[in-house]
């Protein structure tokens, strides 16, 4: 303690940086977005893989929806803990420990794929279970990160830092995608959840014996303390009479409902409608735009800024550019009647969320900078409901209809309700 005192002393007294410097940005960074692309490689694999799994176990698109959609079920309960105990006690902690659950869940989810009962009576809420535990697991990360990266950068770095921490959905995607289409080809789906989840294990290793031990030597300026908040509770009613946080909170639902959707059903709709497209095309195309739209996105947020346009009205247009160029593309995709179409639109509906992650994605860090893990635990909690209402609904149109058109109409509508409250009521000014 003596020697972190005495070279605390040494820092500049303007200095607005709390806790990390230069080198642990970079290392963090690294870290974060490494555990982001683990986490959605977890999350994609079982997408990936449920034609192959239904053919074997016989499931229907309704059992299917069902499994794809509980993992929403523990999404949605952990978001607000999640973010309350970051806060509190450090979302390094939170989210290592949730790591560990998540990947050995993912490693072992063959054998719970294999030891549930043939009987669909038994056999589907077995699954459905171990979903919804590993969707609880996997709930706390995000509410973590927006945790972290508030307590331990300036204002003025918060956001562009987290917006662009959010690509790893898309290298997670991807690498499901690409990685675990050649091993579903050649070794069958049980080791595509095995080499996955060992990939998460390491990277659990990795942040707890690599990056969470540089804390033992980390420098706090004590003329500038950390942005940790030491109150018992989190004034929840300030909040909840905001319309800018429920317009917040509705807006992401509304885009994570088409999110969401496509996460989980798109591999089943390119091998229903286009059965003899490549497995890896359809799962990486696509989701190769989400890292340079979230970038655009960056771009564009920056260059508003430096030309004095309000916060406020540039969360708005960098918002209404992912809601107007999915709804183009979705209506485009439900008269779509070739390979190429289809996979151009669902391209740029992809594209479309980076967009999204530079504009209500990054939102509660305007609103409440203190504390924004409990406020994106609440964002992403309303938003994993259309997630698995949303994913079991599309499950359940396409057993009754066979029609995706009604499925991608129904985000169409979505994204434009929570396109119109976020214009007219979202705001980026400070609750508290």
């Amino acid at each position: 303690m003596e020697e972190r005192l005495k070279y605390s002393l040494l820092r500049d007294a303007t200095d607005n940086q709390n806790i990390w410097s230069r080198q642990e940005k970079r290392l963090w960074f690294c870290t974060l977005i490494l555990g982001t692309t683990s986490l959605y490689s977890t999350r994609t694999t079982m997408p990936l893989l449920v034609p192959a799994v239904a053919a074997e176990r016989k499931w229907n698109k309704t059992d299917s929806g069902t499994i794809l959609s509980s993992f929403f079920w523990g999404y949605t309960l952990t978001q607000v803990l999640g973010g309350y105990f970051s806060d509190r006690i450090g979302g390094q902690r939170v989210m290592l420990a949730a790591a560990i659950g998540w990947s050995l869940i993912t490693f072992w989810m063959p054998n719970f794929i294999l030891m549930a009962p043939k009987s669909l009576s038994w056999g589907i809420p077995f699954i459905v279970v171990v979903r919804i535990i590993n969707g609880a697991c996997q709930g706390v990360h995000f509410p973590s990160m927006i945790s972290i990266t508030s307590q331990n950068l300036c204002a003025n770095e918060r956001a562009s830092f987290f917006s662009m921490l959010t690509c790893g959905s898309a290298f997670g995607t991807l690498l499901t995608g690409t990685v675990g289409s050649i091993i579903l080809d050649y070794f069958g789906w049980p080791a595509v959840f095995r080499v996955i989840g060992f990939l998460g294990l390491v990277w659990t290793l990795c942040l707890r014996y690599y990056t969470m031990s540089w804390d033992k030597n980390r420098v706090v300026n004590v003329q500038c303390p950390k942005l940790v908040h030491h109150e018992a509770s989190v004034p929840w009613l300030r909040f909840l009479r905001c319309s800018s946080l429920w317009a917040c909170v509705i807006a992401h639902a509304c885009e994570m409902n088409c999110f969401f959707v496509l996460l989980s059903w798109l591999p089943t709709y390119f091998h229903d409608t286009f059965p003899t497209a490549k497995g890896w095309v359809v799962n990486m195309i696509p989701w190769l735009a989400l890292p340079p739209c979230t970038i655009l996105g960056k771009i564009l947020t920056d260059w508003l800024v430096a030309r004095k346009w309000s916060l406020t009205a540039v969360r708005k247009i960098v918002q209404s550019v992912c809601f107007l160029s999915q709804n183009i593309a979705l209506a485009f995709l439900c008269h779509a009647t070739d390979f190429s179409t289809a996979l151009a639109c669902m391209t740029i509906i992809i594209g479309g969320s980076g967009f999204h992650n530079n504009g209500v994605t990054v939102n509660p860090q305007d609103l409440s900078p203190t504390y924004s893990g409990s406020v994106f635990g609440l964002m992403n909690t309303m938003g994993a409901v259309p997630g698995f209402l949303g994913v079991y609904l599309a499950g359940y149109i396409l057993e009754l209809t066979q029609s995706w058109t009604v499925v991608f109409s129904t985000s169409i509508a979505f994204n434009l309700f929570g396109w119109i409250v976020f214009t007219l009521f979202g705001s980026a000014d400070v609750i508290q």
